[in-house]
């Protein structure tokens, strides 16, 4: 009887569990499909994967100077879909962010949740510096750091939908990456302001 009772009070933290995520996934999905942010980043990614692996130098140049305008309609979607959401009312917006998912956990650990609209700033402002090359970086080490910043994009994405854990398990299986390693990749500025809104 009391293992039935156990499964049955595990069975139900499931089913809220997935609920609660289905609701936010449903919420991301709704206005993330409304641009084109997905689209190019995977452009952007495959361009600076044909640069790097090119061996004629002009060639090389080609592709790089192709790439800019990509990297511009790029921070211009995630530009769009940033504003877009924040729309969302901030209940909606919140997240847990304990390292697994769990029922109601935004509720009953209040101190551990996050926004995903100021989040999304952050992402944005980031990749918008490095489209600008406001460092002056070279073409190399700038692809180098957009990757992370889009990459850390997703990760914050898959954390609002699922959970921390999910998200990073993700980017390890998809981008062999761990968070920490995305989290030292990216600029300065993005990694500040985002440790102090996350802790």
């Amino acid at each position: 009887m009391e293992l039935f009772i156990l499964a049955l009070a595990i069975g139900g933290l499931w089913f809220f569990n997935i609920r609660e995520q289905h609701q936010r996934i449903r919420l991301l999905a709704g206005i993330l499909g409304q641009f084109q942010v997905e689209k190019m980043m995977e452009t952007v990614a495959d361009g600076y994967l044909r640069a790097l692996g090119e061996n004629d130098a002009e060639r090389s140049t080609q592709v790089w100077n192709m790439l800019g305008q990509a990297e511009i309609t790029l921070c211009g979607q995630i530009q769009a879909f940033t504003q877009a959401f924040d729309a969302v009312d901030a209940e909606s917006a919140h997240f847990s962010t304990l390292p697994i998912g769990l029922p109601f956990a935004k509720q009953l650990f209040s101190n551990y949740s996050a926004d995903l609209r100021p989040l999304l700033h952050i992402h944005a402002k980031g990749v918008e510096a490095l489209v600008r090359n406001e460092a002056g970086l070279n073409q190399k080490d700038k692809a180098f750091m957009l990757t992370a910043e889009l990459l850390l994009l997703q990760h914050s994405c898959q954390w609002f939908c699922r959970s921390k854990a999910t998200a990073s398990a993700r980017m390890m299986a998809r981008h062999r990456t761990p968070h920490a390693q995305l989290l030292a990749s990216v600029s300065e500025q993005t990694r500040s302001t985002y440790t102090r809104l996350l802790g």
